[in-house]
C-alpha cells in the first residue's frame, strides 16, 4: 500500500482510548491522523512529537470530518458519552457524533470503519441511557455499505483506580459482589486490538469482537490490589444508597446481576488471538502502576466513577 492507503483517522486521539490506537497503529507501521479541537494543546503537540498528523476537527462539524477523513483507509470511531466524569455531552449528541462519522466515512470512501462500543450492547435495550447510545450507533453502522469491525470493550482496568475508590483507605467498592466475576481489559490493549484488526480486515469486518483481557471476582479484585500495595485491601459493593440515588450506577450494578454488563467472551481463545493481553496483576506492574499510586495518595473526594 502507499502512504496514502497506510492512513487511519483517529478520533478521541487526546484520551484514553484513541491515544492507545494511535500509539498501537504508530508502532505497527500506519500513518495515523488525529482530529483534534486545538492542535496547538498540550495533548495534541505530544502526539504531533509521536509522529502523528494533527488535524482540526470537531465531531459538530461535518466539513471538518469530511476533509480529515479524505484518501484515509481507515477510521478509529469513538466519541465523548454522558457516563464520563465532566461530560459536556448529550445522549443524543452521541448517537448524532457516532452516526454522522459513519456516514462521512463512508461517503468518503473509506476502506475501514472500527468501532468502538460497549460489551453491554445488544439488540435490546439495558436501560442505561449511555450504554444504550452504543447499541443504536452499532445499528447504523451495520446497515452502511462500508466495510467495519464493531469492538465491544469490556469494563476498563483503568475505571477499579481512579481517586477517591477508597484505596487510600484500604478498602475497594465496585459494581459486582463479593463473589460475582466481571471481566476487565487495560486500555492499551484496546488498542493493539484495534491496530490489528485494521492489520487484518479480511479477517475482522463484518465482525463484532467482545474484548478482555481478564476475569475477576470482587474479593479477586482486591486480592491483587493487596499484593501489588504491600497491605491488606477490602472489597464490598457500591452502597446499596449509592445505587438508589444514582441511576446510572443502579441501573449498570442491575446489569452485571443480570450478567449483561460483565462480559463473556472466552478469554483463553481470545489470548490464543492476541498473546499481548495483560491480566490485571500485570497492568498493575506494568501501564496501571502510576495510576495506583495516584489513588492511594489520601483524597477527600467520593466514589470517582462518574
Amino acid at each position: 500500500m502507499t502512504d496514502i492507503d497506510r492512513t487511519v483517522v483517529v478520533l478521541g486521539a487526546t484520551g484514553q482510548q484513541g491515544g492507545s490506537v494511535a500509539a498501537a497503529l504508530r508502532a505497527d507501521g500506519w500513518a495515523v491522523r488525529a482530529v483534534v479541537r486545538d492542535p496547538s494543546g498540550h495533548r495534541a503537540r505530544s502526539l504531533s512529537a509521536a509522529g502523528v498528523e494533527t488535524v482540526r476537527g470537531d465531531l459538530s462539524d461535518p466539513e471538518s470530518l469530511r476533509a480529515a477523513f479524505t484518501d484515509a483507509h481507515g477510521v478509529f470511531s469513538v466519541q465523548p458519552n454522558t457516563g464520563q466524569a465532566g461530560a459536556v455531552v448529550t445522549n443524543e449528541d452521541e448517537v448524532r457524533f457516532g452516526t454522522t462519522v459513519a456516514d462521512i466515512a463512508e461517503r468518503c470512501g473509506v476502506a475501514h470503519l472500527v468501532y468502538s462500543s460497549t460489551v453491554a450492547a445488544g439488540p435490546t435495550p439495558t436501560g442505561v441511557a449511555h450504554l444504550d447510545t452504543k447499541s443504536r450507533i452499532e445499528a447504523h453502522v451495520r446497515n452502511l455499505d462500508i466495510a467495519s469491525t464493531i469492538i465491544r470493550p469490556a469494563t476498563f482496568m483503568e475505571t477499579l483506580v481512579l481517586p477517591g475508590m477508597g484505596l487510600d483507605r484500604g478498602r475497594m467498592s465496585f459494581l459486582m459482589r463479593p463473589d460475582q466475576t466481571m471481566q476487565f481489559i487495560a486500555v492499551r490493549d484496546i488498542g493493539r486490538i484495534a491496530a490489528a484488526v485494521f492489520g487484518s480486515p479480511e479477517r475482522y469486518a463484518g465482525h463484532t469482537e467482545e474484548i478482555a483481557g481478564d476475569a475477576l471476582t470482587g474479593k479477586g479484585l482486591a486480592g491483587h490490589l493487596a499484593q501489588a500495595v504491600g497491605r491488606p485491601i477490602s472489597y464490598g459493593r457500591l452502597p446499596t444508597t449509592l445505587l438508589e440515588q444514582d441511576e446510572a450506577l443502579g441501573g449498570s450494578a442491575a446489569l452485571v446481576d443480570s450478567g449483561r454488563l460483565v462480559g463473556r467472551t472466552n478469554l483463553d481463545a481470545l489470548r490464543a488471538e492476541f498473546p499481548f493481553l495483560l491480566r490485571f496483576d500485570r497492568w498493575l506492574a506494568g501501564p496501571g502502576a502510576r495510576l495506583l499510586a495516584e489513588a492511594l495518595r489520601p483524597t477527600d473526594t467520593g466514589i470517582a466513577l462518574r
